[in-house]
């Protein structure tokens, strides 16, 4: 797990084998990153099926509670097939643009 800080969120990359080894170190570290907005960059050659990126649903959801977002980058699925509260984009420009618009939606009480 590769971890960047940018300016307005942090970065976790995967640079494991597998996806269950990346998907552990995410976890095991999660708590770390409270109060960041976080973007998670998977990696099209892990392997990965929907039910392994519905296993983020539950920090989606904390991230919002905490007032922070979560966004997860991977072009290898189509992001209509999953729920409204789990942003999957396919570049890291859709990933800060939705960070930014979150950030405003806070903002304005929404």
């Amino acid at each position: 797990m590769q971890i960047k800080e940018a300016t307005n969120y942090t970065l976790i990359s995967s640079d494991e084998d597998s996806f269950k080894e990346f998907q552990k170190s995410v976890f095991k570290r999660i708590n770390d990153f409270d109060k960041n907005h976080l973007i998670l960059q998977i990696s099209e050659e892990l392997n990965i099926d929907k039910k392994d990126f519905l296993l983020f649903l539950k920090i989606a959801e904390q991230k919002k509670e905490n007032g922070t977002s979560f966004v997860v980058l991977n072009s290898s699925v189509n992001p209509d097939d999953f729920a409204e509260n789990l942003n999957i984009v396919p570049t890291l420009q859709e990933a800060e643009d939705i960070l930014e618009m979150e950030i405003i939606e806070r903002e304005l009480g929404f």
